[in-house]
C-alpha cells in the first residue's frame, strides 16, 4: 500500500511537471508564430526629426556601476563617443563602488569634465535599494526628459541615441529597448551557450510579445525610458532582484507602450567563467519568481487589458519556474525506472514521458529560427545547429538545481542581497580571466549537491542496464554530462 502511494505521488508530480513544460513550450511556439508573421510598420510611426534643433529632447544617460575596475575605463570612453548635441546630453555615473575603483573612476570623469563633457560622478554612502536605489537617486537630479541606461559591460554604437530617441515623439511610448549583442560570443563553450539562450529572448520572445501588443520587459540596460513613465509607474523599487522587470510591468499595467528595436544591437560582454554565470542566473531567476509573487495579482485584476495579454504576462512572469519543473523531472526520472517495473501501474501512463520529447522538439524549432536569423545561417547548417542545441540543452539541465533554489527562494519571499556579475573585459580567446579580484573562491552547497547528482544520474544509467530499460538512458546521460560540466567548471573557476 505504501509503495503504491509513493509511486502514484511521484508519477503525479512527474507528469504535472511534464505538462507544465509542454504548456510553456507551446507558448514559445505561439511567440514564434507571432515573430514569423510580424510585419514591421515603422514608416508611419511619429518620430522626432533630430536634424531640427527644436525637436531634439534632453537625454540623461545613467551608468550604474559597482566595483568595475576592469571595465569602467572602456565604458566611459565608449559613452562619450555617442553622437548627440552636447547641450542636450547629460551623463550620470552612479557609482556604488566600495573598493579603490572609485578613485580610478573619479580621475577619468575629472578628465572628461575638463574637456567640456557634461558628466557627473554620483556616489552614495550606502547601497540601499542596490541598483534600483542608485537609479532612483540619480533620477531625482536628472535634467533629461529621457533616461538611457547602460550597465558597465555594454558598449552602444555612436549613433545609438539617434536610432532610439526619435520614437518617443509618440507620447504613449514609455520605453525603447534594443537587442543585446555579444562581444565575446565565441570565447568559450560557456559564452556560446549563453549567447544562444539570450538570442532566443531578444528575438522570438521580445518580438513575439510586442508584435501582438503583449507585455515585454526593459532588460535593465541598453534601453531608454521616458522620465515621466518611470515616475507615473511608481519609480524604481529595490524589493526584487530584477527591478527592471518589476518597473516594466507596473508601467505597462498603467498602459504605457514599450517599443522594441530588434535591428538595433547593443553589444556587451558575457560572463566567461561559470561562477559569474551562476551569479547572474541566480539573480535573474530569483527576481523572476519574486516578480511573479509581487505582480501577478495586479496583472490579472487589471482592467482594459486583453485576456491574451494577461495570459502571456502570466507565463512570462512564471518563466523561471520552468527550471524547477525540469529539475523535478530529472530527479524523479530515476525512481520512474523502478516504478515502471511494478504491475499495479498501467503502462499507458509511462507513455506520457513522450511529452518531454515533444516539448524539446518544439523548443528545437523555436531556437532554430533564432540561430538562423541572428547568426545568418541556412538549412545547410542544420547539423551544426543540432549539435549546438543539444550542447545548450545538456548544460542548461546542469543549471537546474542552482536555478531551482533561486526560484524557490523567490516564491517564498526570502530576501537576499543584489550580487553583481563580475566583469572581465575579455573578448578574445587569448584573454585570461585569472587574477580577477572579484571572482568568488568559496565552494557553495549547490556545487557539492551537483557533484552528488552526477553520481545519482550515473546510477540511473547503471540501472538502465540492470533493468534492461533504456527509455531514459539518453536523458540520464545528458544529465550526467550537464551536471558534470557545471560542477567541473565551478571548481575550476575557484582554484
Amino acid at each position: 500500500m505504501i509503495l503504491e502511494i509513493v509511486s502514484y505521488t511521484i508519477l503525479v508530480i512527474y507528469v504535472t511537471s511534464l505538462l507544465l513544460i509542454l504548456f510553456y513550450s507551446l507558448t514559445q511556439l505561439n511567440l514564434l508564430i507571432n515573430y514569423l508573421t510580424y510585419k514591421k510598420a515603422t514608416e508611419n510611426e511619429p518620430k522626432f526629426n533630430l536634424t531640427q534643433p527644436e525637436e531634439v529632447p534632453k537625454v540623461t544617460i545613467q551608468l550604474p556601476i559597482y566595483n568595475e575596475e576592469y571595465v569602467v575605463d572602456r565604458l566611459l570612453k565608449n559613452i562619450i563617443k555617442l553622437k548627440y548635441p552636447s547641450d542636450k546630453l547629460e551623463i550620470q555615473v552612479l557609482d556604488d563602488s566600495t573598493d579603490e575603483s572609485i578613485t580610478k573612476t573619479s580621475e577619468i570623469i575629472n578628465k572628461f569634465q575638463q574637456e567640456g563633457v557634461d558628466i557627473k560622478h554620483i556616489t552614495r554612502k550606502n547601497r540601499v535599494g542596490f541598483k534600483a536605489g542608485a537609479l532612483k537617486e540619480g533620477l531625482e537630479i536628472a535634467s533629461g526628459e529621457f533616461i538611457a541606461i547602460f550597465d558597465a559591460d555594454f558598449l552602444p554604437a555612436p549613433h545609438w541615441l539617434q536610432k532610439t530617441v526619435p520614437y518617443f515623439k509618440d507620447p504613449e511610448i514609455g520605453v525603447v529597448q534594443t537587442r543585446w549583442g555579444h562581444l565575446n560570443r565565441n570565447y568559450s563553450l560557456l559564452t556560446k551557450i549563453q549567447a544562444f539562450a539570450l538570442d532566443m529572448h531578444f528575438t522570438i520572445e521580445q518580438v513575439g510579445r510586442s508584435a501582438k501588443g503583449h507585455f515585454i520587459n526593459f532588460n535593465g540596460t541598453a534601453g531608454i525610458w521616458r522620465k515621466a513613465c518611470i515616475l507615473d509607474a511608481g519609480n524604481w523599487e529595490g524589493d526584487t532582484l530584477t527591478e527592471d522587470l518589476d518597473l516594466s510591468y507596473r508601467a505597462q499595467i498603467k498602459h504605457w507602450k514599450f517599443k522594441y528595436l530588434e535591428d538595433v544591437e547593443t553589444p556587451a560582454e558575457l560572463p566567461v567563467i561559470i561562477s559569474a554565470a551562476r551569479t547572474q542566473q541566480f539573480r535573474w531567476n530569483k527576481g523572476g519568481a519574486e516578480n511573479f509573487r509581487k505582480t501577478v495579482r495586479n496583472l490579472l485584476a487589471s482592467k482594459n487589458i486583453s485576456n491574451k495579454t494577461k495570459f502571456h504576462g502570466f507565463i512570462h512572469l512564471l518563466n523561471s519556474s520552468m527550471f524547477l519543473c525540469a529539475f523535478l523531472i530529472s530527479v524523479l526520472s530515476v525512481p520512474i525506472l523502478f516504478i515502471k517495473q511494478q504491475d499495479f501501474i498501467p503502462n499507458w501512463i509511462f507513455n506520457l514521458t513522450g511529452i518531454f520529447i515533444l516539448s524539446t522538439l518544439i523548443l528545437y524549432v523555436c531556437y532554430w529560427f533564432t540561430y538562423k536569423n541572428i547568426q545568418g545561417k541556412s538549412w545547410k547548417n542544420i547539423l551544426s545547429y543540432t549539435k549546438t542545441f543539444l550542447t545548450f540543452f545538456t548544460v542548461i539541465l546542469g543549471f537546474t538545481l542552482h536555478n531551482s533554489f533561486a526560484v524557490i527562494e523567490g516564491h517564498r519571499g526570502k530576501r537576499s542581497e543584489f550580487v553583481r556579475t563580475p566583469k572581465f573585459n575579455i573578448k578574445n580567446i587569448s584573454d585570461s580571466w585569472r587574477g580577477n579580484k572579484y571572482i568568488s573562491k568559496s565552494i557553495s552547497r549547490n556545487i557539492i549537491l551537483e557533484a552528488l547528482l552526477v553520481l545519482y544520474f550515473a546510477f540511473g544509467i547503471f540501472s538502465a542496464f540492470k533493468l534492461n530499460d533504456f527509455s531514459l538512458f539518453p536523458f540520464h546521460l545528458m544529465l550526467v554530462i550537464g551536471f558534470g560540466f557545471v560542477f567541473f567548471h565551478s571548481i575550476r573557476s575557484r582554484i
